[in-house]
């Protein structure tokens, strides 16, 4: 069978928004806002161990959720709130995308030099190689960080 665009809902219908931290979820936000997007859910994973302890203690990766779920709504008033816990960070962000039911995840890169990329397992390169929906990389705006 040959999919059209009509057979797929809007594109930004309703968008995940993964966010690390209230200054990246503002940004982050400011940078999807221009799209118009019918509905954003804001995602924060709280990065477990896996066997060795947390990065952060739980309140207070609680704490940076909360600062920046409320951040998003600066942007998006109505957005909703989903917070994941897991060692695999893209993973965790496929599962809520499921979960939410979104038709696209919009994400800003975090930067970073080539070797932090590689520590870190490159998010962006799992997230636009292994998604099973369609990634929007938006655009980094410097002056902001």
């Amino acid at each position: 069978m040959n999919r059209t665009a009509d057979d797929d809902p809007d594109l930004l219908e309703h968008v995940l928004l993964p966010v690390a931290n209230e200054a990246d979820a503002r940004a982050t936000a400011r940078e999807l806002e221009p799209y118009h997007p019918g509905h954003v859910t804001a995602l924060h994973v709280v990065e477990k161990g896996g066997g060795v302890p947390d990065k952060t203690p739980v309140e207070q990766s609680e704490q940076l959720a909360e600062d920046s779920f409320a951040a998003v709504r600066t942007v998006f008033p109505d957005a909703d709130e989903h917070t994941a816990y897991a060692r695999d960070v893209a993973g965790a962000i496929f599962d809520a995308a499921d979960d939410v039911g979104a038709t696209a995840i919009a994400y800003r890169s975090r930067g970073g030099n080539r070797i932090m990329q590689f520590l870190s397992g490159d998010l962006s390169l799992k997230l636009v190689t292994q998604a099973d929906r369609p990634v929007i990389a938006l655009p980094r705006v410097e002056s902001e960080e």
